[in-house]
């Protein structure tokens, strides 16, 4: 039987934000499969504390929940650090870029290399301000959504925010063959 709360079924109320949730899980923990268990534990805790959940916005309370569960993760693997056998380019396999119709060879390689080269330079930046841009740049949260998040004051995210936005403009205009 589905938990739920005053405002709805955990199906209907939460559920609908679970790519969120696994995007900001992928992004905190830097590996997918982490990042599964990070995100099955925080659903679990989610599913738990349901019936208490009174809050107005469900998707800020999840990731939330995904972020201390990941910082909970990293906190208890601390110093521990995982070798890869394979190195391939996108190392946790998802989001692979296939080609589409419209682009030649060429254009798809380009345009694969840029995304590739995207995702390491903001995989690169210290954890407060990679989740901040994830939160803020392909979540699209507001600055008020991203502080409840994080439980951080406004001032503090947009201060994050335009950190990690100079880390990424430096960290493109310095790398090797720019």
């Amino acid at each position: 039987m589905a938990a739920s709360s005053r405002n709805g079924s955990f199906e209907t109320v939460v559920l609908p934000h679970l790519d969120a949730a696994h995007n900001l899980a992928r992004w905190l923990m830097r590996d997918r499969v982490a990042a599964e268990d990070v995100l099955q534990e925080a659903l679990l805790r989610a599913l738990t504390y349901f019936p208490g959940f009174r809050g107005v916005n469900p998707r800020a309370w999840l990731l939330q929940i995904v972020r201390n569960t990941a910082y909970g993760s990293l906190a208890l693997e601390r110093g521990a650090e995982l070798v890869p056998i394979a190195r391939s380019e996108d190392s946790d396999g998802a989001g692979a870029d296939l080609p589409s119709g419209e682009d030649d060879p060429e254009r798809a390689l380009i345009k694969s290399r840029a995304r590739c080269r995207a995702r390491a330079l903001i995989a690169a930046l210290p954890v407060e301000l990679r989740e901040t841009l994830v939160l803020r740049e392909l979540e699209e949260l507001s600055y008020k959504e991203i502080a409840e998040v994080t439980q951080t004051p406004i001032g503090t995210v947009m201060s994050r925010l335009w950190r990690a936005r100079r880390s990424l403009l430096a960290a493109a205009k310095t790398e090797p063959g720019r």
